[in-house]
């Protein structure tokens, strides 16, 4: 495991930064500062609208909770992707500038044509925020998934730079890789997989916020922690008991279009979103609910009513980590973060998985719904069907991997009691996840070092918002870029540039979108056509913020990468009727 000395580390953050404590951490009057607890809970594939505090239907009252005593923002970006957000989540900078434009799994781990050699680890010449927190003194835990790992480095006896140990936590409990089965995980110990005999009724989310709790428990009080809790909720397999998916017999029988406009249409009377927002029609390669056949509405609504339940049993043990943190009396002094770090997924396409994830799913719909029972249950690992992710995703166009809004932007709330001073209001204003850290640097008293060890640090590209929580008329920043797979995008002020990417064309001769947010918050009217100067501007933009964060040119994306970007982009397919 890496080291340092608080001599050392204290020399290279006075040398290159400041600490933040008149912006952040609360001074006491004998000077010292009053250092919160820190929890970043970090969901996975979970949309915009799936919360009941973002106009969902799905119960959680936990999370809403979270809401009531802190904020909610509308406008807050990730990366599209879970690696490339967590990479930005821990370090403050852009995927891109740290190593990770994407995953590091086998379909496009092989990425060297598209981006280099170095991708997929996190450069050992920056500092993470769990290694400045944990030089600070502060207790850190990593539980659940890491995700982060080359993947010569996941086998026994590899190297283990690249663990969260190596990366600034005390100690791990969780899942390397991107998902695992919540019934058989396969898991990790700090920096050796372990195999335990798991007990009966065994679900990894409990086991997760379980430790948790342990951990908060036996804490040396005399010390702040940092816990980061990153749970398989809802990314595939979706898997819950059948007693929570069962709460929601029959909700979804209405189908996805139905779904997504009652979302839609709640979000707009909470003054979640702007009530002149136009919610863009379904994408034409994804079907109509009315299309289906009726053993498709039956077995695709059991889907839903398994994600639901999924994500309804998280909330569930998320409550009762809070309801720890309020025994213990250390609610109001610690900070919570929760967020999603894509949109909904898409990789299911229009006929789900039922029994095995990343293949195509080819069992007659007939004998889906002779098995539904199976749905969630240790005998399946399943997946919802595409069009489901538009609903999670609502009000907005497209779900994870794609640059449009139903990608990159995704619920989050901030709750600190000692220091929001309107809990349960909206924050409006634009927030990347790259500012994340340094916020939450800020709010211990804390910065990322500008030099460590003498040599300088990566650029940080986040920026705190802590002024947000005092005052709903801070503001977050203007301007932000988005790369995936070839896809682009680039914010600036109300301007937004979409950019969807065919490989087989230079990117040049990529067709680019243009949205109005003032005016559009749904990216429902494209303007391209009305304003080429501003998309000429925007592509300007786009150029210069890639050469800052990325540092070379822009490469086509690799084959596999190709074939899985035209998969997308397919004629609607279906499942066999028998």
């Amino acid at each position: 495991m890496f080291t340092l000395s608080r001599r050392h580390f204290t020399a290279a953050l006075l040398a290159g930064s400041t600490l933040a404590s008149a912006a952040g951490a609360a001074v006491l009057r004998n000077g010292s500062r009053r250092r919160p607890n820190i929890v970043t809970i970090i969901l996975d594939d979970v949309g915009f609208s799936d919360f009941g505090c973002y106009g969902s239907e799905i119960a959680t009252p936990n999370i809403d909770r979270l809401a009531r005593r802190g904020l909610r923002f509308t406008r807050f970006d990730s990366k599209a992707v879970c690696s490339a957000t967590r990479a930005a989540l821990l370090t403050g900078r852009n995927g891109h500038t740290v190593n990770f434009p994407d995953v590091p799994d086998t379909a496009w781990g092989d990425n060297a044509q598209y981006f280099g050699t170095d991708a997929y680890h996190l450069p050992h010449a920056i500092r993470t925020s769990a290694q400045v927190l944990r030089d600070d003194a502060y207790a850190t835990w990593a539980l659940g998934k890491w995700h982060l790992i080359p993947l010569g480095e996941l086998a026994p006896g590899t190297s283990r730079q690249n663990w969260p140990r190596a990366r600034g936590f005390d100690y791990f409990y969780g899942f390397a890789r991107g998902w695992t089965d919540q019934y058989r995980p396969a898991l990790v110990e700090n920096d050796d997989y372990i195999t335990p005999a798991l007990p009966e009724g065994y679900h990894l989310t409990t086991d997760l916020v379980d430790k948790s709790i342990q951990l908060v428990e036996k804490r040396d009080t005399a010390r702040p922690f940092f816990l980061q809790l990153a749970l398989g909720v809802a990314h595939s397999p979706i898997q819950v008991p059948a007693a929570w998916a069962d709460r929601y017999r029959g909700r979804y029988a209405a189908g996805w279009d139905e779904i997504r406009r009652e979302r839609f249409d709640r979000m707009r009377h909470m003054g979640l979103i702007p009530a002149d927002t136009v919610l863009p029609p379904r994408e034409s390669d994804d079907r109509a609910w009315d299309d289906l056949s009726d053993d498709e509405k039956a077995v695709f609504a059991r889907y839903m009513e398994v994600y639901a339940g999924f994500i309804e049993h998280a909330d569930a043990q998320i409550g009762k980590l809070l309801d720890t943190l309020d025994r213990q009396g250390i609610a109001d002094d610690t900070l919570v973060v929760l967020l999603s770090d894509n949109g909904a997924a898409s990789e299911a396409g229009q006929a789900g998985f039922f029994e095995e994830l990343y293949r195509p799913n080819t069992i007659p719909v007939a004998e889906q719904r002779s098995r539904l029972a199976e749905l969630g249950t240790v005998a399946t690992q399943s997946e919802y069907p595409r069009p489901w992710a538009i609903a999670s995703c609502a009000p907005f166009r497209r779900y994870k991997l794609f640059p449009f809004l139903g990608g990159v932007r995704t619920p989050m709330i901030l709750s600190w009691p000692r220091v929001v001073r309107d809990p349960g209001a909206i924050r409006r204003e634009l927030v990347d996840v790259v500012d994340i850290a340094p916020t939450l640097l800020a709010a211990a008293g804390l910065a990322f070092p500008a030099t460590f060890d003498g040599k300088a640090q990566i650029p940080v590209a986040g920026q705190s918002f802590m002024a947000m929580l005092r005052s709903g008329s801070a503001k977050g920043r203007s301007r932000q870029y988005f790369e995936l797979r070839g896809h682009r995008a680039i914010t600036d002020g109300p301007w937004r540039a979409v950019a969807i990417h065919n490989c087989a064309n230079d990117y040049a001769k990529d067709e680019w979108q243009l949205f109005d947010t003032r005016t559009d918050f749904a990216e429902a009217h494209d303007l391209a056509a009305s304003r080429p100067d501003v998309v000429a501007r925007m592509t300007s933009l786009w150029d210069g913020e890639w050469l800052r964060h990325a540092g070379q040119p822009l490469r086509q994306p690799a084959p596999n990468i190709c074939r899985l970007n035209e998969e997308y982009n397919q004629p609607t397919m279906r499942i066999p009727d028998r």
